[in-house]
């Protein structure tokens, strides 16, 4: 499998660490809200991946936090708390507020197929190990204090910026005019570790720490957690583009001077849904969740097709129009799959012919576009229906887009419909007497009737659940 990797810049091949487990980790949300359309891009994403890399054989765990503390309104270390921000404006706890949009996460992640990771740890599980981690920092030189905080000192760095073929956009985050400026700081790029009461008295969430009483930054959170569960080393770390700056970039810069070596091999970023207005984003005040979509009459399944037929590198631009043609395209391919008749033996030589063609679209970079033409490619295959089924079934491992299960539903709608429109009081009264000839061992007159409807063009079925009737 080759992917792009953001440090590198380029499309490698990928190797694991330790062949018997991949280690992967993915920026989890700050949940002081529902997540959005554009954040669940990213989710659907990085569950692809996984789901890919477990199709090709390889073992995963998948770790992923729950930032619940620490996260500030701005990336540069300033502004107040999100989680705050969530507990004021709804009137509840700010440890309320996290389960409420913790569990609102997971069910948007149910209704999208996205698998829930291997361990789920949230920011405030790990405290004991940030701690110890900006302990070793100011013990080696990489970290300060300063006005009761400390500081990651990004001079002590070769280099800093790693991800810098972003756009501008990206990488400007924290610097740009108008941004308040945090007096402790030795330089501009250094970055809060951890935060005492000297930056906010009204924290919620406070702890004690050799610093003062107080909590970490956001940026330490993911580092800590990923350390506690896969130690030393990384395969593959995931997030949104908007998290390569800073985010990322000060996680490589602390996690890498703790351990006196490189972390992370390959760096999985997923780009931007956009709007007519730009990137989606909750500051902007409304926006789209999955809860709206259903509201709306979409299925789920139609808004993660439509992320397929998209690359994950590219910015994909969200319309209700498209979203309109993502959902044709589904139900038309759903009534294509419900068509198929599950008969005969599966043909194995062609079965691995048309996975060996899902496989090359999953190792081209994650080519999900592909992928889903994959299942075209089953459809037109000129074999018997037993063995397009099993294809579909297996490429769904991964597109987990619901293809069978929808295609049953449809063929459960069609009988029913069928069943529906069989109905007609004068059969089904000739059709009871008959039923009632035969219980009264009348034959003559039970054969009469049958002669009957028959000149009506009628052609009785009996059934272990009674007479049934259609025409022909």
């Amino acid at each position: 499998m080759y992917l792009y990797n953001s440090a590198t810049h380029k499309k490698e091949l990928f190797k694991p660490n330790n062949p018997d487990v991949v280690k992967m980790y993915t920026c989890g949300p700050t949940v002081y809200h529902f997540a959005h359309i554009g954040n669940l891009r990213t989710y659907i994403m990085e569950d692809v991946l996984e789901k890919a890399l477990r199709y090709s054989g390889y073992n995963v765990k998948r770790v992923m936090n729950i930032t619940d503390v620490g996260h500030l309104a701005s990336d540069a270390d300033t502004g107040e708390d999100k989680m705050l921000k969530g507990a004021r404006r709804e009137n509840k706890s700010v440890m309320e507020i996290a389960q409420y949009y913790t569990d609102a996460f997971f069910a948007d992640c149910e209704a999208l197929n996205i698998k829930r990771p291997d361990v789920v740890e949230p920011a405030t599980g790990c405290i004991c190990e940030y701690i110890n981690i900006v302990s070793t920092l100011i013990e080696k030189g990489s970290a300060y204090v300063a006005g009761g905080n400390v500081y990651f000192d990004t001079s002590t760095l070769d280099k800093y910026y790693v991800f810098n073929d972003h756009d501008e956009e990206d990488l400007a985050v924290g610097v740009r005019d108008g941004v308040e400026e945090d007096t402790n700081k030795r330089n501009k790029n250094d970055f809060v570790l951890w935060f005492t009461k000297s930056k906010f008295e009204d924290q919620a969430l406070k702890w004690e720490s050799p610093w003062g009483v107080g909590y970490p930054g956001w940026h330490i959170e993911c580092s800590g957690i990923s350390l506690k569960h896969f130690g030393g080393d990384l395969d593959i770390h995931c997030g949104g583009i908007d998290n390569a700056f800073p985010h990322h970039t000060n996680e490589i810069a602390q996690s890498e001077s703790y351990l006196g070596h490189k972390w992370c091999n390959y760096w999985f970023h997923v780009h931007h849904l956009n709007t007519d207005g730009g990137k989606m984003s909750k500051s902007k005040g409304e926006f789209l969740t999955v809860s709206l979509l259903k509201e709306k009459g979409y299925d789920p399944m139609v808004y993660r097709l439509f992320c397929l037929q998209s690359h994950y590198r590219r910015n994909l631009v969200f319309s209700w129009e498209n979203l309109d043609n993502a959902a044709v395209t589904y139900n038309k391919l759903i009534a294509r799959i419900a068509a198929l008749k599950n008969d005969g033996e599966v043909d194995q030589d062609t079965l691995k012919a048309l996975k060996e063609r899902f496989q090359n679209a999953l190792n081209g970079d994650l080519n999900t576009s592909l992928a889903v033409t994959a299942v075209y490619d089953v459809l037109k295959a000129k074999t018997n229906d037993a063995t397009k089924l099993e294809a579909i079934a297996d490429f769904d491992y991964v597109l987990s887009l619901d293809l069978l299960k929808a295609a049953e539903a449809v063929r459960a709608a069609q009988q029913a419909e069928a069943e529906a429109e069989e109905s007609d009081p004068e059969i089904d009264a000739l059709i009871a007497a008959r039923t009632e000839a035969k219980k009264s061992r009348n034959f003559a007159e039970a054969d009469r009737i049958r002669d009957e409807l028959k000149a009506m063009g009628i052609e009785i079925i009996d059934t272990p659940q009674g007479a049934k009737w259609k025409r022909v």
